[in-house]
C-alpha cells in the first residue's frame, strides 16, 4: 500500500498526502442487504442541545453492518471483495459463506479476493480465520479481540492495530494490547488472526480544514482564548497562565495528566 502525493496546484494540495487504494479496494458497490441508515446527531442529545463539542453533520453515509462476532463456525467462506468503509479507517471485506449467506468482516493485511476463511475451534492458523484465544499459538498477531466471551470483538479494530499473544495460564491468556499494556483475558474469547488493514492511514495528511468538516469535525478553540464565563481557563490580560492548581476541561474536570479513568471490569486484569 502506497501513499499518494498531489500536484501542488493549490496550497491545500501542496501538503496533502492521501492513501492510494488502486489495486487494493474493489470497485463493486456495497452490498445493499448489509446497509442501514446512519443518521448523524451532530453531537446533540435528544433535546437538541450540544452534548459533545467539536462535532458536525459531515458527509451523508450509510452504515455497513459488520460481523464482529464471527459466530458462524464450521462453514467456510470465500472473500468476495475488499471495500472502503466511510465509517472506519480500516478496510472491510464481503465474504460469502458456503450456504449462501453474505457478511461484512474487518479485512486484515494479506487477505485477498478468492481466499477461503473459516471460524471455529479446529481451523487452520491462517490470516482471516477466527478462533478462541486458547487455540492460537504464542506470539501470534490478532485483531478484533473479544473482552467477554460471546460479546463480539472490541479490541484492535482500527487501521494497523493488533494484539500479541504473550502467555497462557489457568484459563487466562496474557495479551499485549496495541497501547503496550498487558491484559489477561478469558481463553474462550475469540480473536481473528492477522493485522488490521490500511496501516498507512496514520501517515496521511488531510491538508485543509474542509476535509475535516466533511469527516464531521468542527474547529477546536483553546480555553485560554475564551471568556471566563465560557471556560475555566478564560479571561486575563494578554497571554495569561491557567491560574489554577491544575488545568481543567470545559466542564471543570482535571485534565492534562490527571487520572480520570474509571474502574475496569474485575474480570479483566492488568499486568505491568
Amino acid at each position: 500500500m502506497a501513499l499518494k502525493k498531489h500536484r501542488p496546484i493549490t496550497n491545500a494540495l501542496r501538503s496533502r498526502v492521501s492513501i492510494d487504494r488502486k489495486g487494493i479496494v474493489s470497485t463493486t458497490d456495497a452490498h445493499k442487504a448489509l446497509l442501514k441508515p446512519n443518521n448523524a446527531s451532530s453531537g446533540r442529545d435528544h433535546t437538541g442541545r450540544i452534548s459533545v463539542r467539536h462535532r458536525s453533520g459531515g458527509v451523508k453515509k450509510k452504515y455497513r453492518i459488520i460481523d464482529f462476532r464471527r459466530d458462524k463456525d464450521g462453514v467456510p467462506a470465500t472473500v468476495f471483495s475488499i471495500e472502503y468503509d466511510p465509517n472506519r479507517n480500516t478496510y472491510i471485506s464481503l465474504v460469502c459463506y458456503k450456504d449462501g449467506e453474505k457478511r461484512y468482516i474487518l479485512a486484515p493485511n494479506k487477505l485477498n479476493v478468492g481466499d477461503v476463511i473459516e471460524s471455529g475451534n479446529d481451523v487452520d492458523i491462517r490470516v482471516g480465520n477466527c478462533l478462541p484465544l486458547k487455540f492460537i499459538p504464542l506470539g501470534s498477531s490478532v485483531h478484533n479481540i473479544e473482552m467477554k466471551h460471546g460479546h463480539g470483538g472490541q479490541i484492535a479494530r482500527s487501521a494497523g492495530s493488533y494484539g500479541i499473544i504473550q502467555g497462557k495460564n489457568e484459563g487466562q491468556v496474557v495479551l499485549k494490547m496495541p497501547s503496550g499494556e498487558f491484559r489477561e483475558i478469558d481463553e474462550r474469547c475469540k480473536a481473528t488472526l492477522g493485522v488490521c488493514s490500511n496501516s498507512e492511514d496514520r501517515n496521511k495528511v488531510v491538508g485543509k480544514a474542509g476535509i475535516s468538516r466533511k469527516l464531521g469535525k468542527r474547529p477546536t478553540v483553546r480555553g485560554c482564548a475564551m471568556n471566563p464565563a465560557d471556560h475555566p481557563h478564560g479571561g486575563g490580560e494578554g497571554k495569561a497562565p491557567v491560574g489554577r492548581p491544575c488545568p481543567m476541561s470545559y466542564t471543570g474536570k482535571p485534565a492534562l495528566g490527571q487520572k480520570t479513568r474509571k474502574k475496569v471490569n474485575p474480570k479483566v486484569r492488568r499486568r505491568g
